[in-house]
């Protein structure tokens, strides 16, 4: 501010001396005369322009983005508050509602995963090779689950990714679409498992049984 008021100082100095110069020339020749005349208007032009950018600059001081001295940064600063914007995370982003959603499926997945299992295992109609397979499956779709968490997790905390709104919201949707996919893979998968191990029993009381172990009516 203060570097503001001396330049405006001197160059009201300069302005003041120009004009002066229009009335200290009245015994000059003509010709003289218009040329002065000519050199002072153009002058007061340039003074009329330096006091715009002043006001300008001044305006810009005083709603809180620095001083003259720091227009010249002013790139770098922007490019900055862009960076900072595409680190931030909106409430757009924040709020979206699949975010929730994401972790209901994946939470839904490892529930589900989880009882199943326990109920192949209880059932004695699959062999330990064909219940080995079925922990691999389970584990493939854990590790799935586990990516997708950690993705989401990423995406909308802040200071992790130079990502727009836009993009967020995409790769968003993207973890959506695989989290969904994962899940009705599961549950088709544990369907597949209890119609098998149904078939595997002989006489209805055992059927029964199983139905009740599987928590199915019929």
């Amino acid at each position: 501010m203060k570097m503001m008021k001396k330049h405006l100082s001197i160059w009201l100095t300069t302005l003041l001396t120009g004009i002066g110069v229009l009335s200290a020339t009245p015994g000059q020749a003509q010709s003289s005369e218009m040329q002065q005349l000519l050199l002072d208007i153009e002058k007061l032009t340039q003074m009329k322009a330096i006091l715009s950018d002043m006001k300008t600059g001044y305006q810009i001081y005083q709603q809180g983005y620095g001083t003259i001295s720091s227009l010249s940064k002013g790139n770098f600063d922007l490019h900055h508050m862009y960076i900072d914007g595409l680190m931030a995370i909106s409430p757009a982003v924040r709020n979206y509602g699949r975010v929730a959603e994401i972790l209901a499926m994946e939470a839904s997945l490892i529930s589900e995963y989880k009882r199943k299992k326990s109920l192949f295992q209880q059932s004695g109609t699959f062999s330990a090779a064909e219940l080995s397979y079925m922990s691999e499956v389970y584990a493939n779709l854990v590790n799935s689950t586990l990516e997708n968490v950690e993705e989401l997790t990423t995406i909308i905390t802040a200071n992790k990714l130079r990502m727009s709104d836009a993009e967020r919201i995409k790769a968003i949707d993207r973890i959506y679409a695989r989290s969904s996919d994962k899940l009705q893979f599961l549950r088709y998968f544990n369907i597949q498992g209890v119609a098998l191990s149904i078939q595997r029993v002989k006489d209805a009381a055992d059927t029964r049984t199983l139905k009740q172990l599987y928590g199915l009516n019929n």
